[in-house]
């Protein structure tokens, strides 16, 4: 399915990424020669998104005076400047703008080098509101860039994600994006909360899948992260 609206997480402070962060929001750290999230928003861009909520807070006024240049896709701002709301609670307080259809949400710091089909409109392809009430892109751990612990999800044969045993490991890393049906976030708590709330939801109900991309993934959380992903990206 094609879908128009999509949410980026920009509100965070970055903490990770210090001392770059100590003088802008992470999303404005540049990669390659460009701020992270305006690699977000080509990747959007190229996908048919037409609009794209941005939630803010760390720095909001230099990264809303960053976004005010970029004509497409549309930037809908999400004041979060009373409170941080993680993923979850940032969600729910953007729930008026988001609409009621499928959305996708995408991390700032998410990027990637593709191999093959525009992954987004893979991952729309294979998105089923039949079956599904989110559907997380997943990097394989072994074709990712930066620190990957020990992954994060498995999978069914079906598709189904099995979240990794505190023990084990896993073969799958989530890559900061998913299709996520909206109305799910209204059941949150008031108030910050992660998306892994949502998650654990529907996982014994069996209804959160998986989608792998196929390409690079970069986990670019620490400045050490940033640098081997400069590297990667030197040496393409």
């Amino acid at each position: 399915m094609q879908i128009k609206r999509a949410m980026v997480m920009a509100a965070g402070k970055g903490t990770r990424m210090q001392p770059l962060t100590d003088t802008m929001p992470k999303p404005l750290v540049p990669l390659a020669g460009g701020p992270l999230i305006d690699h977000v928003l080509d990747r959007l861009e190229e996908a048919g998104i037409e609009e794209v909520i941005v939630n803010t807070h760390y720095f909001a006024d230099m990264l809303e005076a960053h976004l005010a240049a970029r004509r497409s896709p549309r930037i809908v701002l999400s004041d979060e400047r009373a409170e941080l709301l993680d993923t979850g609670g940032g969600a729910k307080k953007a729930l008026p703008l988001l609409g009621d259809e499928p959305i996708i949400t995408f991390n700032s710091d998410s990027v990637w080098v593709e191999e093959g089909s525009n992954t987004i409109r893979s991952l729309m392809d294979a998105f089923d509101p039949e079956r599904m009430d989110a559907l997380l892109l997943l990097a394989e751990v072994k074709s990712t860039i930066g620190f990957v612990g020990h992954g994060d999800f498995e999978q069914d044969a079906e598709g189904r994600l099995i979240r990794r045993k505190p023990d084990g490991t896993a073969p799958f890393m989530f890559a900061g994006v998913q299709i996520i049906k909206p109305a799910l976030f209204a059941d949150g708590p008031h108030g910050p909360f992660s998306t892994n709330l949502i998650w654990d939801r529907l996982l014994p109900e069996g209804r959160l899948f998986g989608h792998c991309m196929q390409g690079t993934w970069m986990h670019v959380g620490t400045p050490e992260d940033l640098a081997k992903a400069e590297a990667f990206l030197h040496d393409l």
